[in-house]
């Protein structure tokens, strides 16, 4: 067989074709350049076996809101971080233990610096009271790389609108959006002008561009009013609150907005739950997990080690083991393989009605 003659082209000719000759040099360049690393990849997809967690020194802190800290954290070295694009989160490894997501909010073209932004919540977990009060300038802090689940896709007209700390995956976009010269808005909401985070920096953007809006003197927003400022067929990315999101997602068909992307920063609405009962052990104690309550929410008060960070089923930090039972999935990070094996994050799964899960703990 003669392996180095090329073969007849589609119409009998001696010599190559010239579109598979072209077909052939685009693949031969461009499949292993696809492979390399450092290009965007899926946000869900884990990290290879053996990716070092992340190592930063506290580079800064400082005050950007009433009950609002940002930090700039870097590598000890001076070494460039990981690449990130807006909208991703890092996952940070308070020095308790604590595990705690935090957008990433400073300039994705900054490679040596990371910039977070924490609001202080009186009856959180604890993870942003010990941000405000016991992490200093030069402590070290462990994190996973960052991972993007609200992906900016640049479409060509988007409304960014953003409820207090929300704004924190915002920026980064609105950056983007001015950099490629897009037609953009933002809309940042408080309840006060000193709640709202970065409106200096904001305004410095684009003051034409971006509004703000607090409840003290422009009344609670209206969910209509906010998606009435889209250009039309505009991509609208909202992060907030509960009941913020809520409202646009309702408020949406009637509007000039053709998609929604949303983040909460907070556990999402039970939808179609029922109770069911934990047993946490072999031996108990038994817990009733209301059809309004998530079963991670239960389990803390009698267990309040129980760690736990995104409360929406992509973190994957709250997996616990099913011993006995049926398991309700409701998660966006366990494999089948996971699942068979008796993982659980009940942050969000839950059981059918009537049904006793045994974990163990």
């Amino acid at each position: 067989m003669d392996l180095t003659t090329p073969p007849p082209d589609l119409y009998g000719r001696p010599r190559a074709d010239r579109f598979m000759r072209a077909v052939t040099a685009f693949g031969d360049r461009y499949t292993p350049a696809l492979t390399r690393p450092g290009l965007r990849r899926s946000p869900r997809r884990p990290l290879p076996p053996g990716t070092p967690p992340l190592r930063l020194v506290v580079r800064e802190r400082r005050t950007v809101a009433r009950d609002a800290l940002a930090l700039d954290l870097a590598e000890p070295s001076g070494a460039p971080l990981p690449a990130w694009q807006p909208g991703a989160r890092l996952l940070l490894t308070l020095p308790s233990g604590r595990r705690r997501h935090y957008s990433l909010c400073g300039d994705p073209a900054d490679r040596h610096r990371y910039r977070i932004a924490v609001r202080r919540i009186a009856d959180g977990g604890g993870g942003s009271a010990e941000i405000h009060d016991a992490i200093a300038v030069g402590d070290l802090l462990t994190a996973r790389r960052p991972r993007n689940g609200f992906a900016f896709c640049a479409e060509p007209a988007v409304l960014l609108l953003a409820g207090g700390i929300g704004i924190t995956p915002l920026l980064p976009m609105a950056r983007e959006a001015h950099r490629l010269g897009l037609d953009w808005q933002l809309v940042h909401t408080g309840r006060t002008a000193d709640s709202l985070p970065f409106t200096e920096e904001l305004a410095a953007l684009d003051a034409a561009r971006t509004s703000f809006l607090t409840d003290d003197r422009d009344g609670v927003p209206d969910a209509a009013d906010l998606l009435a400022r889209a250009p039309r067929g505009a991509a609208v990315y909202c992060c907030g609150p509960a009941p913020m999101i809520a409202a646009v997602q309702r408020a949406l068909d009637a509007s000039p907005a053709r998609a929604l992307h949303i983040e909460r920063f907070g556990a999402a609405p039970i939808t179609d739950g029922r109770p069911f009962t934990l047993r946490l052990g072999a031996d108990g104690p038994d817990l009733a997990v209301p059809a309004d309550r998530s079963a991670l929410d239960v389990a803390r008060e009698a267990r309040p080690d129980l760690a736990y960070s995104c409360r929406q089923g992509f973190c994957g930090t709250c997996r616990v083991r099913v011993l006995a039972g049926t398991p309700e999935h409701r998660d966006r990070r366990l494999t089948a393989d996971q699942r068979a094996a008796g993982d659980l994050l009940p942050c969000v799964s839950r059981a059918a009605e009537g049904e006793t899960l045994v974990l163990d703990l």
